[in-house]
C-alpha cells in the first residue's frame, strides 16, 4: 500500500539527511519524482514553493505536502492523503530525533576533538552539495515557460521573466541583504502580475 511505501521512503530520507531541510530536498525530489514517479518535476517545484512560504521547517513541510500529493496522484481519497501526509512527516522525523537524543550529549562532549572537527567539516561540504544539486535539478522546471516542466537541463527554454525574477532575487539577497520574506512576497507579486493577468 502507498502509505507503507511513503513511510519507508521518508524513513530512509530522514536517516540519511544531514544539514537540515534544504539538504533533504534533493533526496525527496529523487524519491518522489525520479524513483517512484508519484509527482512530476513541476508538481514538486510547486510543493517546494508552498513549503517555503508556510510556517515550519522546509524539509518537514516538503515531506508533508509530498506525502499528501503522492497519495492524491495515485487516485486515493483525501482522507487517505491526510494519512500520507502524516506518514511522510513522521517517518522523516522519527530516526533523526531518536539519533539526536541518543548521541547528542556524547557529540557535545567530544565536539572539540580534531577527528570530529574533520568529520563535521566534510558533512558541511556534503550539505552544500546536496542543496546545490536540488537547486540545479529544479532550474529547468523553474525557468520552463510550459506548465509541464519535464525538460532536460541541457535543452530547456526559459522564460525571460523567470530569469529576471531569479537574478533580481539573487542580487537583492546577496548584495543588499533584503529580507527573504520580503523577497518571497515580491517574487509572488511579480509572478502574479506577469502570469496571473
Amino acid at each position: 500500500m502507498i502509505l507503507i511505501e511513503l513511510f519507508y521512503t521518508f524513513l530512509i530520507i530522514g536517516l540519511f539527511t544531514f544539514g537540515g531541510g534544504y539538504s533533504m530536498i534533493a533526496l525527496i525530489q529523487s524519491a518522489v519524482v525520479e524513483e517512484h514517479g508519484w509527482l512530476s518535476s513541476q508538481e514538486f517545484a510547486d510543493i517546494l514553493a508552498i513549503s517555503q512560504i508556510t510556517p515550519g521547517p522546509v524539509g518537514i513541510n516538503t515531506a508533508t505536502y509530498a506525502g499528501y500529493s503522492a497519495v492524491i496522484a495515485e487516485g486515493y481519497p483525501t482522507a487517505v492523503a491526510v494519512g500520507g501526509a502524516l506518514a511522510a512527516s513522521l517517518a522523516v522525523l522519527i530516526l533523526p530525533m531518536t539519533l539526536i537524543l541518543i548521541v547528542g550529549r556524547w557529540l557535545l562532549a567530544h565536539k572539540d576533538n580534531p577527528p570530529f572537527d574533520i568529520i563535521f567539516k566534510a558533512l558541511r561540504l556534503t550539505v552544500i552539495g546536496l542543496i546545490a544539486a536540488a537547486a540545479i535539478s529544479l532550474m529547468p522546471t523553474a525557468f520552463s515557460p510550459t506548465p509541464k516542466g519535464n525538460v532536460s537541463i541541457f535543452n530547456f527554454q526559459f522564460s525571460i521573466f523567470n530569469l529576471i525574477i531569479f537574478l533580481a532575487v539573487f542580487a537583492l539577497s546577496l548584495w543588499k541583504k533584503v529580507s527573504p520574506i520580503l523577497l518571497i512576497l515580491l517574487a509572488a507579486l511579480a509572478g502574479f502580475l506577469i502570469y496571473g493577468l
